[in-house]
Order: structure tokens, then sequence, then C-alpha cells
């Protein structure tokens, strides 16, 4: 890799964070809960001043039900770290125990001394400049170093056919290959300005996948274990690792010893995580509770996944009772994942590996239990891993989960920086990696006409929503429109990206038959 391209990349990337942060964020004037900028901030005010055993108890101190932390150990101790380092020594008073809820408007200040609304403004806006910086710094910290490490391996375990004559790696396509995963507008939008620390457990899971490639299972089982520990939702990918690793192992002469080592590096990461936590069976379930929210149901506003999309004809809600539905949901996400399972098991491969991790995490996405909009940056992430070899999928994939996440944005009044980084992302697409696109074989005639259909309702629903004002019998026909379009399309994709897994499988059998004629 050039390096001075990757600091480049990296830094244009920075850059580009520090812009959208400069904007407004989840909740931003709403009281009374605003939003998770302000449940950021809670739980680094719970987190600085109560034990680590109060985190997840309801108290007089921690009220459960404004913002209570429903996010692992690891999770914790991030806003612990962060108010340390950041928000305490330059602004106690924002983390002030109680006396500090919705501590994020100018006029917020105003109560807490005589200073004048301009003053008042500019402590705001220091107060948001670090808030802004946790983010900044996280990202900086672990998911680039990330992106860079699987770059780097990927090129060295599966790259070999994008390298040139003389066995070096095409600077451009690494380049490129760099900028599809720094350059991902979705989770930009989600943590930069919504306002998420996604780039922490995603940054560990990329790190794990570029062990694997590296052959470093070990260290994989760590960097897994700790993204698990840090958002409950990096499980979506909990299939592809345990089926690879499993696969792996079974082909050892000790496969017994290779399970018993990976599962005890696993046990002894949770079990340091979890020490706050262990002196109790009960304390433990204190925190369980919190981590699996049940009571909302089994999905929330319009999710872009197979149970909403499909309440508009059957109402799970009315019909099914809550313990029937985690039955369902559960027996849906564990069919759905069993065939990209077994074929890991059978043949695990580095590129079988990236597919799984797509389909396993699709598979949590469109089946599993109270999935939010924000669950789509999973998916996405092995689908940029996937650009140099499926950058079609990538575009798609892409555009559809920006728009399946449109109405949250247009909420938190993002709509400008949704567009900048869209069009920004396409540049980068089509502009530095235009040849290697060109290069892939052509789609057939229909499946051309049913993509530029798809895109047309797309674009169209865009304008809709910002313009028109929908029916007062239907308020959010347009959100469901939505839903239904990136629902059919995400669906189409995990069906290919399935079969692409499995003749992979075939390949392999292939390779081998001709091994033994040899």
């Amino acid at each position: 890799m050039a390096t001075r391209a990757a600091l480049a990349m990296v830094g244009l990337a920075l850059l580009v964070r520090v812009c959208v942060s400069m904007g407004p964020y989840s909740g931003m004037g709403n009281p009374p809960k605003y939003g998770d900028y302000e449940a950021q901030r809670h739980w680094m005010e719970l987190s600085a001043h109560l034990p680590a055993r109060d985190w997840y108890r309801n108290s007089t101190d921690n009220d459960l039900s404004y913002w209570g932390l429903d996010y692992p150990p690891l999770s914790a101790y991030q806003s612990l770290a962060h108010a340390r380092l950041f928000l305490l020594p330059f602004s106690p008073d924002s983390l002030a125990l109680r006396s500090s809820r919705g501590y994020e408007s100018p006029f917020s200040y105003c109560t807490h001394s005589p200073l004048s609304l301009s003053l008042s403004l500019s402590l705001y806006l220091f107060v948001k400049l670090l808030m802004r910086w946790t983010v900044l710094s996280s990202d900086l910290l672990i998911f680039f170093p990330a992106a860079l490490f699987f770059v780097y391996m990927y090129q060295a375990a599966i790259g070999r056919r994008q390298r040139s004559g003389d066995g070096k790696a095409d600077d451009s396509v690494v380049t490129w290959h760099l900028a599809m995963i720094l350059f991902n507008p979705a989770l930009i939008l989600i943590d930069h300005g919504h306002f998420q620390y996604n780039c922490i457990s995603l940054g560990f899971t990329l790190g794990a996948i570029a062990a694997i490639l590296s052959k470093k299972d070990l260290l994989a089982s760590v960097l897994f274990s700790l993204a698990l520990n840090h958002k409950q939702m990096s499980a979506y990918f909990a299939p592809a690792f345990f089926a690879h690793l499993l696969g792996k192992s079974l082909k050892c002469q000790s496969p017994v010893f290779e399970v018993f080592k990976l599962g005890l590096v696993v046990l002894l990461t949770f079990a340091i995580v979890w020490s706050p936590y262990l002196y109790s069976v009960k304390a433990v379930m204190e925190v369980l509770s919190r981590l699996a929210p049940f009571e909302r149901g089994i999905y929330e506003d319009y999710v872009a996944n197979f149970w909403c999309t499909s309440s508009i004809l059957v109402k799970w809600k009315i019909l099914f009772s809550l313990h029937s539905l985690k039955l369902l949901s559960s027996g849906a996400t564990i069919l759905t994942t069993l065939p990209s399972m077994v074929q890991q098991i059978k043949d695990p491969s580095d590129l079988g590996f990236l597919y799984a991790l797509f389909n396993s995490s699709f598979s949590f996405y469109l089946f599993s239990f109270q999935v939010h909009e924000k669950s789509i940056l999973l998916p996405l992430l092995p689908a940029t891993l996937l650009a140099l070899r499926e950058p079609q999928l990538l575009g798609l994939i892409m555009h559809f989960a920006l728009l399946s996440m449109y109405p949250l944005l247009c909420r938190d009044r993002l709509i400008f920086q949704y567009a900048a980084l869209l069009a920004l992302f396409v540049l980068i697409f089509f502009w530095l990696n235009g040849s290697h696109i060109k290069k892939k074989e052509s789609s057939p005639v229909i499946l051309k006409f049913l993509m530029t259909m798809a895109m047309c309702c797309s674009f169209t629903l865009h304008y809709i929503y910002m313009i028109l004002q929908p029916p007062e019998k239907y308020p959010f026909l347009f959100e469901a429109l939505i839903m239904v379009l990136c629902f059919s399309q995400f669906a189409i994709l995990t069906v290919y990206t399935n079969m692409k897994q499995w003749i992979l499988l075939g390949i392999s059998s292939e390779i081998l038959m001709e091994k033994k004629n040899i």
C-alpha cells in the first residue's frame, strides 16, 4: 500500500467527520428526553459518579426510565473514560449528578450561573465540541487502525488477483478499498451526526476479521469478544465467527484442543469485562435484563426488516404473544443463518468468511427481535470489506441503507450532511474505481431494468418525503413506502450473497478434484 495515499485518505476521512460533527444531533432541543446525544452524556454522568455495581440498578441517582444504560459493561467503561478524559477536567457541571439532565442547549447553562446568553452559547459549543471529540478520538484510535490492518491483510490473503505482474498490489485498488471502508456515509452520519459510538464495536469487529485473515485466531477471539461486550448487536456476526473458527478447528490435528483454546480465551475476556458483576447471580441478571429490551416489542418505528414490513398485512403484535414472537424471530433468524454457517463449517475460507459475515448480519437484521434502523450498519461493514469482489453489491446496499435511515436523519435535521456524504461516496466510488467497475461482466437486461426501477423509486421517495405532506388518514405512508422498497432490495441482496457463498464451496471442490487427478 502506498503510505502517502493511505495517510491522505485517513486525513480526508477525518476531515469529513469533523465537518459532519459541526451539525445537529439526535434530539437537539427536544425535551424532556432529548436523544442519543443526551443518552451518551447521561451515561458519562452515571459512570463518573456511581460505582460500577450501580450502573444497571434502579436507584435515586440512577432512574432507569431516563436513559438507563442498556449496553454491555465495556460501553459503560468507555463512558467513564470519556468522562474523565474530556468532560470532567474542562466542564464538570455538564456531568453533575442528577442536576445536569438536558444539559445540551445554550439555555441550560443560564440556570447554572448568571452568565450572559453569549457566554452561555460559547460554553454550550465548548461542551458540544468535547462530546464530539469523544467520538472522533474513538474513531481515530480504534476504527481507523482496524481498517488499515484489514486492507493490508486482505491484500496479503485474498487480493492476489488484484496484483500486477511484478506481484505488488495495485496502489489505486488498495486505496479505493480503504476509502470504501473509511467513507461509509451511513456510519459517519450515525456516529458523527446522530451521535453514537458504533465505530468502537465495529472497529473491534473489523480488527477481529483482519486477525482471522492473518491467521491469528486467538487475537480475533479477544477482539470479537470486546465487540460483543461493547454492543450486544455485534452478535449479528457471531454465527459467522463461530462457524468459521469451528470449521478451521475441525481441520486441525487436535480439533478438541483448538476449540478449547478459543473457548478459554473468550471466557477469560468476558470474565475480565464482567468482573464487577460476578459477585452474585443477581448482579449479572440485572445487567442482562437491561441488554434484552423485549418489552419494546418485536420492532420499532419503520425499520426495513421482515416483521415490520409484513405487519402491513399481518398484525404480529396483536395476533401473537410476546413469548410467541420471541420464538418466531429466533427460529427465523437461526434458519436463515444456517446455510451460511454450514458452508463455513464444511469449507472455511477467508473469502467465504467475509460472505458469511454479510449473510449472518443480514439474517439478524431481517428476522431478529427488536431491530432498529441503525442496525443496518452491521451488514454494511462486510459489504465494504467485499467491495473489490462485489462493487455493485456495495453500491446498492449503501444507497438503500441510507434510504432506510432517511426518515430518522430528517428528524435529526441532517439532510445537507446526508446529501453531501452520499455525493462524496458516489464520487469516490466511480471516480477512483471506474475502470475496475467497467471490467465486471455486464448484468442481464432484466436485472438492469429492475435495478433502474428501484433507483427511480428511491429518488422519487426522497423527493416526496421532503416536499409533500402525507394524507391525514395515513400519517406514516411515506415511511411505509420507504420501508417496503428497502426491504425488497435487502431480501434480494441476501439471497444473492448466500448463493455466492455456496458457489465458493463448489469452486473449492472442483479445485480439490483437479489436485487429486494430478
